[in-house]
């Protein structure tokens, strides 16, 4: 492949807003969604790939333990804390722009709490805390003043 293709030929310092982001759908699949195996690796394959949002469906699990699944079918379950640690190792493997984690939240507030939890804890300086309250897109940061960090969206 062509080395060139992996390098950015454009200004990244407009806001987030304007750009198209490299997404992924039911990242933790390994197949189709209604009986593959869910995997951590997925996401490694995928930040790998150059992809910068993905996706996390969280529900509950046994033991106060947030997992990461699709939502009433047979698809397997891992531990959100597996998909955490995984997103952490790879996201910026093959480069420092943000990394979306685009979550869909069907847990109880107990494990909600364990994921902030757990978000903190892996993440730690990488995890964009700032909150961005104006209604104003304009005013959203760019790729370049967010590189190396993950940010939540829920």
């Amino acid at each position: 492949s062509n080395p060139l293709h992996g390098q950015v030929h454009q200004d990244m310092q407009q806001p987030l807003c304007h750009y198209f982001i490299a997404s992924s759908h039911n990242t933790y699949l390994s197949g189709d969604q209604l009986l593959s195996q869910s995997r951590a690796e997925m996401y490694a394959r995928v930040l790998q790939a150059g992809c910068r949002c993905v996706e996390v469906d969280c529900w509950d699990g046994p033991d106060g333990e947030p997992v990461v699944h699709h939502g009433y079918t047979l698809t397997s379950k891992i531990l959100f804390r597996d998909v955490a640690e995984t997103i952490n190792k790879y996201a910026f493997v093959k480069n420092e722009f943000p990394v979306i984690l685009s979550i869909e939240n069907h847990c109880s507030i107990q494990q909600q709490k364990k994921i902030a939890q757990y978000l903190k804890e892996i993440f730690g300086d990488k995890l964009d805390l700032s909150s961005v309250s104006t209604g104003d897109p304009r005013q959203l940061p760019s790729p370049q003043d967010l590189k190396g960090k993950i940010l939540v969206k829920v």
